[in-house]
């Protein structure tokens, strides 16, 4: 009878009848009569073999008279005694006067227990077993109950401590990125830089942005997956398309660490059915661990294969491994193999959930596969060539295709005499926006509110609006209903932080011809005005 608290059905063992008669015979005839009303039962004659078989498991015990009396019954008083809290194992005891005052000395020493008078009845003594066993099988479902909470309880406790060194770590990731933005900015605005300092301080500056651009990018995505409201461009893709930006988005990372970086590409693996975009995202992240997690001078290895029906994508690389402990949990989110402060590599832990969750949602899989720290490891993402359905509703929208990046220098000063109005309440990014459309040669016309860029459209006449979505009492959804019903015939691109699909979706529903996520690089800004202007 084991204490370990376990949830599993009761085995064969845990749901016998255990039979203690000093006289074999005696305890073969019960184990019969209870045979024949489909109850198993193993007989003991003596207390040893008894109490082993007890602690093997049992649905009741029967006892005789003899055995209570039994100068060796220690042993079995003290297996009683020893079940664990659930448990109270039920006895019936045989015996021949129930009014004898030394019987009941012993019954007390046995806790839960029947008494029956023989000679006993068939009927009763069959009865009374049943009854026991049905008050065992209620004590294993309080097992099982009591097993279920504690492994909930458990989990809960695990996860409130990922969240707590999630939360700890996404401090860390913010705030040192932050600490270099802050500090160059200060001294770039004390003027105490030369001009090689300053051009460092603007790297340094550009670099960790966009470090944190990506962390928040993490953070919703993993926001979308979780809620749900995760949503896929499906569209027919080319893999080689989509792993050769990815590739090339890497290359300068892998160059500075002198890691060799090359692909095995099968021209004729695809193509599949997905959102380009997001395909992308998946190959660069894992590309991106590959190479922070290979040291100088190692590989990392991309191929692309088709296997019957579906298309796999590898990526192998040379460097620190897997630890056989952690591989369960490699994609789980919040999750790190070493998430202590001295960690070597920075991150949030939710780059591989988010893989895991966007290659589930196209349909596939991914798998991680390592021999151990220090042996590298490759992780396998397979996806149906079949067809994909999209979670987008089919409407259609008239945008203007994404500038090439031949578009994108080429627009740099080709909105010289464009009238622009830009509007956002947020006095630093409408600063920005207009710095940057004056420096390729528009005219730009600044509102902080909606209510004043009416007013300025009707003195300005603008040929374009770059308009903010989330503004205070008039939104950039209302303004551009209040553009539309004055007359204003102009183009309009939304420029927000609202940069999830169903937002870009109910931009072009509203009116906007384009939607550019926040924040926005200068070139990219640039050139979409020049595409809705007509002057690329």
């Amino acid at each position: 009878m084991s204490s370990t608290l376990t949830s599993k059905p009761p085995t064969a063992a845990e749901q016998r009848v255990l039979i203690l008669a000093p006289t074999k015979r005696d305890g073969e005839i019960s184990a019969a009569l209870l045979l024949q009303e489909g109850i198993t039962a193993d007989v003991s004659t003596n207390i040893d073999s008894y109490v082993e078989e007890l602690r093997r498991g049992a649905g009741a015990l029967v006892l005789t008279e003899d055995a209570l009396f039994h100068r060796n019954s220690g042993p079995l008083h003290v297996a009683l005694k020893q079940q664990p809290a659930w448990s109270e194992l039920p006895v019936i005891a045989l015996v021949r006067n129930s009014s004898d005052g030394s019987i009941d000395r012993q019954l007390k020493l046995l806790g839960h227990v029947t008494l029956l008078e023989r000679p006993v009845l068939l009927r009763t003594f069959v009865s009374s077993v049943q009854t026991a066993l049905w008050a065992r099988m209620r004590q294993y479902q309080i097992r099982d109950l009591l097993v279920k909470e504690r492994e909930a309880r458990e989990e809960a406790e695990r996860t409130s401590r990922l969240k707590d060194e999630f939360i700890a770590t996404l401090s860390h990731e913010l705030r040192t990125p932050l600490s270099a933005i802050l500090g160059w900015s200060q001294l770039l605005g004390r003027d105490l830089l030369d001009e090689k300092e300053t051009r460092e301080a603007v790297s340094s500056i550009e670099r960790n942005a966009r470090a944190q651009t990506q962390l928040i990018e993490d953070l919703l995505d993993m926001s979308r997956i979780i809620s749900g409201k995760m949503r896929l461009d499906v569209q027919t893709a080319d893999p080689t398309d989509f792993i050769a930006a990815a590739i090339e988005t890497v290359r300068p990372a892998a160059a500075a660490k002198e890691i060799r970086l090359h692909s095995v590409l099968d021209p004729n693996a695809g193509p599949v059915a997905g959102d380009p975009n997001r395909l992308q995202q998946v190959i660069w992240n894992l590309l991106s661990n590959a190479i922070k997690f290979t040291p100088k001078g190692g590989e990392v290895k991309v191929i692309l294969r088709r296997t019957n029906s579906h298309l796999e994508i590898a990526i192998c690389d040379t460097g620190q491994g897997i630890s056989a402990q952690f591989l369960p949990y490699v994609f789980d989110r919040f999750r790190q193999a070493d998430g202590s402060t001295t960690r070597r590599f920075g991150g949030l832990g939710l780059g591989l959930a988010i893989v895991k969750q966007l290659v589930e949602l196209h349909g596939g899989r991914v798998e991680a596969q390592s021999d151990g720290d220090g042996r590298g490891s490759v992780f396998v993402i397979s996806l149906p060539i079949t067809a994909v359905h999209s979670q987008l509703p089919a409407v259609a929208l008239k945008t203007p295709a994404s500038p090439s990046p031949r578009e994108r220098k080429a627009a740099i000063h080709s909105l010289d005499g464009l009238k622009i109005l830009a509007v956002d309440d947020e006095a630093d990014a409408l600063a920005i926006i207009e710095r940057v459309l004056v420096m390729a040669g528009a005219q730009v016309y600044t509102s902080t509110s909606a209510n004043d860029a009416l007013v300025a459209a009707r003195k300005f006449q603008p040929d374009l609006m770059v308009s903010d979505i989330g503004m205070p009492d008039v939104d950039g959804y209302e303004l551009m209903q209040m553009v539309r019903g004055q007359g204003y015939k102009f183009p309009a691109i939304a420029l927000t932080a609202f940069a999830r699909s169903q937002d870009r979706t109910r931009s072009m529903l509203a009116g906007f011809v384009a939607h550019i996520a926040k924040p926005v690089e200068p070139t990219e800004l640039i050139a979409t005005v020049a595409a809705v202007a007509g002057r690329v």
